[in-house]
Parts: structure tokens; C-alpha cells; sequence
């Protein structure tokens, strides 16, 4: 048996290959060093972060932040609250997303071309940050969980990407077939359609849920109560020097401002772990999720 033959290369094709290569570690150093960066300054002397002397590996190794982060009790609230926020929010968003996705897909539905027009202008116009807070606190939301979950329901963006993949990658010929069969719309949708829509699902939990870990700013306009605060707002309480008495006020002002930025740095990486973590379990269906959502449609 002879082998196969191999089609050789031109000197222009190594050349582009070389560029393409050199571009790819450039891109992947620049996105890679913030985040060693900011690994090494949580382990290193925050006297001699603030000097400007860590660039890679940690200098003068110390574990007080992570110390002062375990004995922080409005760490682990913070913590506590935005998983709670995340798994919530998250759930409730993918079944309101999925039950106006689908009929918006059928073809059969009279309508459903206007209907999406008026979704659609949602991602353009609307009532601003005043209207909607006082809509927030008509509905009296304000100072509770709902007022984090329930105005970010439904994403506009990932409801038009999900209605593009059942259109899609989910043959109305399969549908009618299961209607033949006497299928009810539930079953249908239940037992046919989520089956096969692994991929979506698996991009729409991980927008989700990185949007609900990540989400400040609806928490500092709505939650008062301490208790209810995420993670992100503790977080960015411990980035102001002013609110450095969450650090620990039994030490001098100059311990305070160099703890406060060595926890700076530990929290961050606390906080982002668990989006790290779960990103792996969702990165086999992310490209084809995100692919077939985008570009056909």
C-alpha cells in the first residue's frame, strides 16, 4: 500500500502560519498576565505590590488576605447571596426565556414577526434608570431578592439567539410529525425540542448566570439591607479606601490601606473561581450554542 501523498507547503503558506501563531500567543499573553497578575498580588507583600515590584511571581509570599477574607462575615454573606441570586435568577431565566422562545419560533403562530419587532426595540429604547426604579418600587421589590431577578427576567438578546436556534437547528417537519402522532404542545416541547437544544441551553445558563454573578449595580440601587448585598457590591465596598473599617478597624490607617489592597486582589480571585470552574462543564456546547445562534437566523 502506498502512502499518502502530502501536499507541500509554499514558503508564503509557513510564513503565514508563523504570523498567525505569533498573533495567537500575543492575544493569549495579553489576556493571560492581568490574570497572573492579580494571582501573584494576592499572595504577595501588598507594600511591595503597591511599589510596583510584582510583574509575575509573587514577591514576599503572604496568606493575610485569604486569612482576613475566611474571617469576614460580609464576605461570605456577599458570597452566600449571589449564589443564591445566580441559581435563582438563572433558573427563572431560562424558563421564561424558553417559554416566549418557542412560540416566537413557530411558524404557526399569527403575529409573531410584530411581536418580535416590539421585543426587538426593547434592546434600543427604554424608560430609563428613574422610570424603572420607580415601576421597581411600585411593585414593592425594592430592598428585596426579586429586585435582582425579576426586571432581568428575560434578556432580549439571548431570547432572539435562543428563537433563532429552535428556528434552525430544530426541523418544523419533526414538529408537525409529533403533532401527527398526537403530541401535545407541552410534550412537544418537553420531550423534543429541550433534548435537542443542549447546545443553547448550555450558552444561555452560562450568559446568565456570569451576568447575575457579575451584576453590581441593580443591587446598589435597589438593596439597602446589608444582609442582602452580593458579592460584587461587598467587593466593590472593600475597593474603596473610605469603607476600609470592612478590612478590620483595630489596625493603623496604613495597615488598613495595605490590607485593603492585598484583599482587593484575593477577592477577586474568590469571586471569579466559580465562573472559571463552570465554564469547562458548558465550553462543549458553548461554540456550537453560540455559532448556530448567531449566524444563521
Amino acid at each position: 500500500m502506498s502512502k499518502p501523498s502530502t501536499i507541500k507547503r509554499t514558503s508564503d503558506e509557513w510564513v503565514f502560519d508563523v504570523i498567525i501563531y505569533a498573533v495567537a500567543a500575543i492575544i493569549i499573553l495579553i489576556v493571560l498576565y492581568p490574570l497572573i497578575f492579580i494571582v501573584s498580588a494576592s499572595f504577595s507583600d501588598p507594600a511591595r505590590v503597591l511599589n510596583g515590584e510584582v510583574w509575575l511571581l509573587p514577591k514576599s509570599v503572604t496568606l493575610d488576605a485569604y486569612t482576613n477574607i475566611l474571617h469576614n462575615d460580609k464576605i461570605w454573606i456577599g458570597y452566600r447571596n449571589t449564589i443564591f441570586y445566580t441559581i435563582v435568577g438563572t433558573v427563572i431565566n431560562i424558563i421564561m426565556t424558553i417559554l416566549a422562545a418557542y412560540p416566537l419560533s413557530r411558524p404557526d403562530l399569527p403575529g409573531r414577526n410584530t411581536i418580535m419587532v416590539f421585543i426587538t426595540l426593547t434592546m434600543f429604547f427604554s424608560g430609563g434608570l428613574i422610570p424603572t426604579y420607580l415601576l421597581v418600587k411600585d411593585l414593592g421589590m425594592v430592598d428585596t431578592m426579586w429586585a435582582l431577578i425579576v426586571p432581568g427576567a428575560i434578556a432580549t438578546y439571548n431570547l432572539i439567539v435562543m428563537r433563532t436556534y429552535f428556528q434552525s437547528s430544530i426541523p418544523w417537519e419533526l414538529q408537525e410529525a409529533a403533532h401527527i402522532d398526537g403530541c401535545s404542545n407541552w410534550r412537544l416541547l418537553l420531550s423534543i425540542i429541550l433534548p435537542l437544544s443542549k447546545p443553547i441551553l448550555a450558552v444561555m445558563v452560562l450568559f446568565y448566570a456570569v451576568g447575575h454573578w457579575n451584576s453590581f449595580f441593580n443591587a446598589l440601587i435597589y438593596i439597602r439591607n446589608e444582609n442582602l448585598h452580593p458579592l460584587q457590591l461587598v467587593l466593590r465596598e472593600i475597593l474603596l479606601i473610605s469603607q476600609s473599617d470592612a478590612v478590620d478597624g483595630s489596625i493603623g490607617l496604613e495597615d488598613k490601606i495595605l490590607l485593603a489592597e492585598s484583599i482587593k486582589y484575593a477577592v477577586i480571585i474568590v469571586s471569579s473561581l466559580p465562573v472559571l470552574l463552570m465554564y469547562p462543564f458548558v465550553q462543549r456546547h458553548f461554540v456550537k450554542g453560540v455559532m448556530i445562534g448567531s449566524v444563521k437566523g
